[in-house]
């Protein structure tokens, strides 16, 4: 992973993520990489798909935050989208939550599928904090740099954007809330839509009609959170 043609990123956060690319932190994360790839290990997701959030929600056009910790370690699962998984694979126990909810909120009938990409590509950065994952290790690449580098996307669209929805389940999420400006940005708050805590809290929470509400009252287009048939 190095600053040159082969990181395939979007421009708009190309442009504003350059010097990141440059920190210690960031040399030092690239040769972890490094030696993860060269130990024969099996990373998540697939090289092409680890900037994908960014890749396809481009940063000028964010409206809605979503945070994830960690890649999912399963084959075939990641795919670089918080939440999300490809296409053929079955929706995990947290987003069938996401979905209740969704269907509970809005009426909005749970899909058979996993794919949020249509999220994405509506403005909701569907972002995870750790980026890359060792197949069947969870959080096996924490604290090795990512975090830095997604604080900063964090702070980005905290200072670039207008009015945006921050949705902060869990802990973790929620201890993102400092690089926030929380006098523009609508930030709410839940406990993680796990089975272990959903129906504390998560399951009623009615962020995704108080988002669009907001981004309604903002002058922007509400996002169409029923996904389309696979």
């Amino acid at each position: 992973m190095t600053n040159d043609d082969r990181i395939k990123l979007e421009p708009s956060w190309k442009d504003a993520l350059r010097g990141e690319f440059e920190q210690p932190y960031m040399q030092q994360l690239r040769e972890f990489l490094r030696q993860e790839y060269a130990a024969g290990k099996e990373i998540y997701p697939p090289g092409p798909l680890i900037f994908n959030a960014l890749n396809s929600t481009p940063l000028d056009q964010v409206k809605v935050v979503i945070l994830g910790q960690d890649p999912y370690h399963g084959p075939g699962q990641a795919h670089g989208l918080c939440f999300s998984v490809q296409p053929g694979v079955p929706a995990p126990p947290s987003l069938v939550n996401i979905y209740k909810e969704l269907q509970r909120d809005l009426n909005i009938p749970i899909p058979n599928h996993g794919y949020l990409q249509s999220w994405a590509e509506q403005g909701v950065l569907l972002l995870n904090t750790t980026m890359t994952v060792e197949r069947s290790i969870a959080a096996s690449h924490a604290k090795k740099g990512w975090e830095s580098f997604t604080d900063r996307i964090i702070q980005l669209v905290s200072e670039r954007q207008p009015a945006t929805v921050f949705l902060l389940w869990g802990k973790h999420a929620q201890s993102k809330s400092v690089l926030i400006d929380g006098t523009k940005h609508l930030v709410l708050k839940s406990v993680h839509p796990s089975p272990l805590s959903a129906y504390r809290g998560f399951i009623g929470c009615g962020h995704f009609s108080r988002a669009n509400k907001f981004l309604e009252q903002h002058g922007l287009a509400p996002v169409q959170w029923a996904l389309p048939a696979l």
